[in-house]
């Protein structure tokens, strides 16, 4: 509205947006500028997802008014509008392709001279292409949808804008983010991802977008967020880099999950570059990063290796051709294209009044495009110019049912009625790109796979991990995190435990250790006494230096049989004693003999065997002196058996207790071999063994020996009881020393045989201790009974005589009197001793 001759009625009526005359016209709406600082609707331009798209719009505006097939002798043009990357400022300018549609009352307007305003009828738009960002779309399209103008966006791919109840005049090209998000989560998986961060720019486009990946990934299974971020729709200073500090707060989700503006792209990769953590981030993009090259302009190091999304397209080699061509002298109709020429050649065009910035360079006007520069077509300029085509499309149907042979525009389609267009729009079918596209009824997406071929961070092939836990090692469980079913601790299968599953553990079978590795069981080896074991060789040897000395006592006794000293030891209960010795050291070679059955029942029958034998012998020894002399101070007659047949006759039956009970023990358990298992098992496995032994455990060995300790012991009564005796009358010094000395080394011996029950090498330690303490036993009545006997016989023969024998009567008086001497001479002691200590008191 002007008045005539005013200053305004010559001005543009639109002065920032472009206009494109027609027949028919077309809305369009591109974010030309980045969103301004504060205070400010508009930033520094871009050139990419403005520039390419907008002269995509006006490309396609070309072809299809040049193409005499499509809207013959009808010329489309256009109103092309700059939003800013703004949802508020584009709804503001977005009113201008609905005020033809406005009726003003201008009857009481009248300019200063009187005369009526001039007022020029804007130019009716039909239908819009755009928006760019779902945000703005979103509100853009709940105007247009009031006064029924159809709106195509070649971009937009939130997936509520599907929503046909409310949003029923907008239209697409592209997939929605629910493709693309699926897309997404196919990538992460096929890199073997489980953990991601996703960062979303507030709005409809990225909170919807991570929205529908996070809702995809939950019906997926197998991927779990880390974190979910929003960027704000006006980010204080430093917010970036608070959001790159709290996505390392889960460095294991290396992969970020980026649905945001190219601005918001921009600045997430520069503050990663602060942070100096180049190469840890892996981003997957939405198609709103794409192929640009703007988002990461100087930051190409932190951004390699980010996997970015793309609906499927093909390139338009007529627009590079038509792109490429553009100069400041041929697209003057681009009212910001001298603004792009500058950002693009970073020069300064001359302008009348402003002052060149002395650091950059005067424009020529003959910089070239992909020359100077480089240039690659931006990811949506397809869509751009499908949506255009969409638009012609539907007219060009509309225009032939309506307007049949008519030539231009007829009265049907003036004006254009909005809800018959969106009808034609929701059918059209055509070729575009290359490829038939029916659109907003049924749009496939695709990606293909070729991560072979992929490069990551400093030139690696192999795909990094975004994983929050790592695969545990074999014989590791997994213990899950509650309430994220991607994260686990890995805890060992400790102890005797293997790896049944990935998330259990199990004890292996008592006569089994693990692997290992811990992931199965396999047989515990199985060990016995070796005879060159060092817990072997000292029992062998004194056992064979016993046996030697046995064996060379007895064959002494033999050779000397009839001579005084042995006649006079007894010789039968001497060779009988001296077999229970032999005995005694030969069980040696059995406790360390390979457990087998008639091992294990030689064990039984000669353990106790050889001691009972022993033992019986001396007490029948012991006895016969004790009763002999105590019979001799009640009478001079001589106390029954202790004859040599009736002395056998007495052992042979105290023998015979023992025989009895290992017969009674091999009929209720017949001797067999057993593996123990436990005795070995220490907490380390791999020490771990099964030691084969005779079915002789500590208490039944005990029970064995437990005979022959109580004719030690009754031999010791005797023995104390017979020690006045004479030292020349019989054995009964010898045979008390040598008791008193035995009953020392066995009472050494149940210490360190029940002392060592819990160790380890148990079975080693026992058998030494118990092998060992018989041949001390043996070697101690070896020697104090018959050494001393074969020396004299060897080395003083000469005392090998006979003397003089006395009567039973003679003896007895003779042991009689030798006591009472004995007695009195300590009696005389004692009062000798009394009467010198007794002055002393009257002192």
């Amino acid at each position: 509205m002007a008045c005539p001759g005013s200053w305004a009625s010559h001005q543009h009526f639109h002065p920032h947006s472009i206009k494109i005359p027609g027949d028919i016209t077309l809305g369009g709406l591109f974010p030309i500028h980045a969103r301004g600082p504060h205070g400010l609707p508009c930033g520094e331009i871009k050139k990419e997802k403005g520039i390419h798209r907008m002269e995509a719009m006006l490309y396609a505006l070309d072809q299809i008014n040049s193409d005499p097939e499509l809207l013959p002798n009808i010329t489309l043009g256009a109103r092309i509008l700059d939003t800013c990357s703004r949802d508020t400022y584009a709804l503001e300018q977005s009113l201008t392709f609905v005020q033809a549609l406005i009726q003003k009352d201008t009857s009481d307007i009248r300019c200063s001279n009187g005369e009526p305003p001039i007022i020029r009828k804007p130019e009716r738009v039909i239908g819009v292409i755009g928006a760019s960002a779902s945000s703005v779309s979103i509100m853009v399209a709940n105007v247009l949808r009031l006064f029924e103008i159809p709106q195509i966006s070649y971009a937009s791919t939130a997936p509520e804008l599907s929503d046909n109840n409310r949003y029923d005049f907008f239209s697409r090209v592209v997939p929605p983010d629910s493709y693309q998000a699926q897309a997404m989560v196919d990538i992460v998986k096929a890199m073997g991802w489980n953990y991601v961060s996703t960062l979303a720019s507030e709005g409809s486009y990225g909170e919807s977008g991570v929205d529908s990946f996070q809702q995809i990934s939950r019906e997926a299974g197998g991927l779990c967020i880390a974190q979910s971020i929003k960027i704000p729709r006006e980010p204080k200073p430093g917010e970036f880099d608070k959001i790159i500090k709290r996505l390392m707060e889960t460095s294991n989700a290396r992969g970020v999950i980026i649905f945001a503006n190219e601005d918001d792209i921009k600045r997430v990769l520069e503050a990663a570059k602060r942070a100096n953590l180049t190469g840890h981030f892996l981003f997957v993009g939405s198609d709103s990063w794409g192929a640009k090259s703007s988002p990461i302009l100087d930051q190409e190091d932190v951004a390699e290796g980010a996997v970015t999304i793309l609906p499927k397209r093909a390139s338009i080699e007529g627009f590079d051709q038509y792109f490429t061509s553009r100069s400041l002298e041929n697209n003057r109709r681009n009212i910001w294209f001298a603004e792009f020429w500058e950002d693009d050649f970073r020069c300064k065009l001359t302008r009348p009044g402003i002052k060149i910035d002395s650091e950059k360079k005067k424009c020529t006007g003959e910089e070239r495009i992909n020359r100077d520069t480089p240039y690659e077509q931006e990811g949506k300029v397809q869509f751009v110019i499908d949506a255009v085509y969409a638009m012609a499309h539907a007219l060009h149907s509309m225009h032939l049912d309506l307007c049949p042979g008519a030539m231009g525009v007829c009265d049907k389609m003036d004006p254009v009625e909005g809800r018959m267009l969106l009808n034609y729009i929701r059918s059209v079918n055509f070729n575009g790109g290359g490829e038939p596209h029916l659109y907003l009824l049924r749009i496939v997406c695709k990606w293909s796979e070729g991560m072979e071929e992929m490069q990551w961070s400093g030139g690696d092939h192999q795909i990094p991990d975004s994983v929050c836990s790592f695969p545990c090692n074999p014989g590791e469980r997994k213990k899950m995190v509650k309430g994220v079913p991607c994260c686990w601790h890995c805890e060992l299968c400790d102890g005797y435990q293997y790896q049944l599953d990935e998330m259990n553990c199990e004890t292996c079978p008592f006569n089994m250790r693990p692997t290992p590795n811990r992931t199965s069981c396999r047989s515990t080896p199985i060990i016995k006494l070796e005879w060159h074991s060092p817990w072997a060789i000292i029992p062998v040897f004194l056992a064979i230096l016993g046996i030697l000395a046995t064996s060379f006592v007895v064959i002494t006794f033999i050779r000397f049989n009839d001579t005084p000293i042995v006649r006079a030891s007894g010789r039968e209960l001497s060779y009988v004693l001296l077999t229970g010795i032999f005995l005694i050291y030969l069980i040696t070679f059995l406790m360390i003999a390979e457990p087998g059955a008639v091992v294990c029942a030689f064990r039984r029958l000669l353990l106790g065997l050889g001691m009972a034998i022993t033992y019986s012998a001396m007490l029948t020894k012991t006895n016969r002196i004790y009763r002999i002399f105590e019979q001799g101070k009640k009478s001079v007659s001589p106390p029954k058996f202790i004859s040599p047949t009736s002395q056998l006759a007495i052992t042979f039956i105290l023998m015979s207790v023992q025989l009895l009970g290992v017969f009674v023990w091999f009929a209720v358990i017949p001797p067999h071999t057993i593996i123990d298992y436990e005795e070995q098992r220490p907490p380390n496995p791999e020490m771990a063994r099964g030691v084969l032994k005779c079915d002789m455990s500590d208490l039944s060995l005990i029970c064995c020996l437990s005979y022959s300790i109580v004719l030690m012991v009754t031999c010791t009564v005797y023995a104390v009881k017979s020690r006045g005796v004479p030292e020349t009358f019989n054995e009964a010094k010898p045979i008390g020393f040598t008791m008193y000395t035995t009953c020392i080394v066995w009472l050494a011996f149940v210490p360190i045989f029940f002392g060592t029950a819990q160790s380890t090498e148990k079975m080693f330690i026992q058998t030494t201790t118990l092998t060992v303490s018989m041949s001390l036993s043996a070697s101690v009545s070896l020697g104090m009974l018959y050494i001393p006997k074969v020396y004299v016989i060897i080395f003083h023969p000469e005392q090998n005589v006979q003397k003089r024998k006395r009567s039973f009567k003679a003896v007895v008086q003779a042991a009689t009197m030798s006591t009472r001497l004995s007695q009195k001479s300590n009696d005389k002691q004692n009062g000798e001793t009394q009467n010198k200590i007794e002055p002393d008191r009257t002192q």
